[in-house]
């Protein structure tokens, strides 16, 4: 029986995300992975750490040799790539983007196709734990989108959702990573305004932030019941919920998606408007 063969993936950008995802596909036999990044210092290091992936210093080069291209370079930077990714692609080439703001009408047009697919991942990729959402055009075959949906399983979980619930999700999952390490911080130092030092606080935060998610996944229940029981009447959880609410605890997390969501649209309108311009 012949061994499956591997398909060829460039990534675009070994950057923070380019680099987790790319470390986190080298393990995955199913994919052959191809880096390149204006950078060569960044390549190099990324391989020292990840020797299975494999460097091609031309863009056109891998442009024209991988069928999976994977665009992790800054958003601002993507329109300016259209015109020579066009040009160097080879037919049938179909495209992952993972630029914040970056709208599937600005890339199936700077792109010249309908095999494109956005991805939100967050930097857990690299440790295989990334929440990422998928969306994509109606145009796109389903072999591409069930290999989009495998390749975002490799460094995680993947959640289809339409494009339109994008800013949502980055405020809920891509931007949430910063809040919760905010928190967890936050707690840790309460913890050691307390008395306990902090290198033995923190990992106690850590644990019962992890056994409480455990909790809630495995009863099937959702939050609010859960508190129901660990509020006891007159004990100490109901004192530190009510001075939660009495500090804006709810407001602050509401603010902070809204502010998240907000400013990926409007990034994704000027990711429009700049797009149109490098067409004129």
């Amino acid at each position: 029986m012949s061994e499956r063969k591997s398909t060829l993936i460039g990534i675009i950008g070994t950057g923070n995300m380019g680099g987790a995802i790319a470390g986190a596909m080298a393990s995955d036999p199913s994919w052959e992975v191809h880096v390149h990044d204006a950078n060569p210092g960044k390549v190099q290091d990324l391989l020292l750490r990840h020797p299975n992936l494999k460097a091609t210093e031309s863009l056109p080069e891998l442009v024209n040799m991988c069928k999976i291209i994977i665009l992790a370079v800054k958003p601002q930077s993507l329109p300016s790539l259209f015109s020579d990714l066009r040009m160097n692609a080879a037919p049938g080439t179909r495209w992952i983007s993972i630029a914040a703001g970056v709208s599937l009408d600005v890339l199936t047009e700077g792109l010249g196709t309908n095999e494109v697919i956005r991805i939100m991942p967050n930097l857990t990729a690299g440790i295989h734990e990334s929440v990422t959402a998928v969306c994509m055009t109606a145009g796109v075959s389903k072999e591409f989108a069930e290999t989009v949906v495998r390749i975002a399983n490799t460094f995680g979980t993947a959640f289809v959702i339409p494009e339109k619930d994008m800013p949502a999700f980055i405020g809920i999952s891509g931007s949430a990573v910063g809040y919760h390490l905010q928190y967890i911080h936050a707690l840790a130092m309460a913890g050691t305004h307390q008395g306990i030092p902090y290198a033995r606080s923190l990992p106690i935060v850590c644990d019962t932030l992890h056994s409480t998610v455990a909790l809630l996944k495995a009863s099937g229940k959702n939050p609010m019941e859960l508190l129901a029981s660990v509020c006891s009447a007159g004990g100490t959880t109901i004192e530190g919920m009510k001075a939660l609410a009495e500090n804006g605890f709810d407001s602050a997390i509401y603010q902070a998606v809204s502010a998240v969501a907000e400013k990926s649209s409007s990034m994704e309108l000027l990711a429009g408007i700049a797009a149109k311009k490098g067409q004129d």
